[in-house]
């Protein structure tokens, strides 16, 4: 099962989800999506909780209010974190999760280090918790099914884009081709007129 929030401070609202135990966040780290920021409570327990961003926007895009609904989830689904005060989330992209075999179950590492950011967390937000949990929606996707169908969209749309961009090429090289059509006709006309002026003035010396 999995929980989805919707954070409203933003527009479009963000959809920010969680697993409910250490085995779907297994299932999570693996199929989850390249636009998805992951955050979880520094050096303790917590949920493994997701913020999927639209097309287009960046980890360095999601404004501090939102950060902050993400960071209260996280510390709200951590038993220790939950009952302490000036704690750490760290989130980073989805990309920059490692798993490897040796790894125990809902354990994860990261691929640089240098990609993992952190934001303090003073205290529990009572009014941002009520907001997100009034939100609160309880689902059981198939991760794997989202996974591939989001990745089918994302070919598609690359081909879409190669098609429209040879086309844009064709459609150059048929201008191209045609303004050297017109250089060439008027270069030939011009070495007429010349030639025929030419004949003329020869015309009237002859004369």
């Amino acid at each position: 099962m999995v929980y989805y929030f919707t954070s409203n401070v933003v527009d479009p609202p963000a959809t920010i989800y969680m697993g409910l135990d250490k085995f779907e966040n297994e299932t999570l780290i693996k199929y989850g999506f390249p636009e998805d920021i992951w955050f979880h409570v520094d050096d303790m327990s917590s949920a493994h909780v997701y913020l999927r961003l639209q097309k287009n926007q960046t980890i360095d895009d999601i404004p501090p209010v939102l950060l902050q609904d993400c960071a209260q989830i996280v510390k709200a689904n951590s038993i220790q974190g939950c009952k302490k005060n000036n704690i750490q989330v760290v989130y980073t992209e989805w990309s920059n999760l490692k798993k490897t075999g040796d790894m125990v179950v809902g354990q994860v590492a990261f691929h640089n280090s240098k990609k993992v950011r952190t934001i303090k967390v003073e205290k529990k937000l009572n009014d941002v918790l009520n907001r997100l949990n009034k939100t609160k929606v309880e689902r059981f996707p198939c991760l794997q099914s989202e996974r591939e169908e989001r990745d089918r969209q994302e070919r598609a749309e690359q081909k879409e884009k190669q098609r429209k961009l040879k086309e844009q090429e064709k459609l150059e090289a048929a201008q191209k081709e045609e303004e050297e059509k017109i250089r060439n006709y008027t270069t030939l006309m011009n070495a007429q007129m010349q030639s025929n002026q030419d004949a003329g003035e020869d015309s009237d010396d002859f004369m």
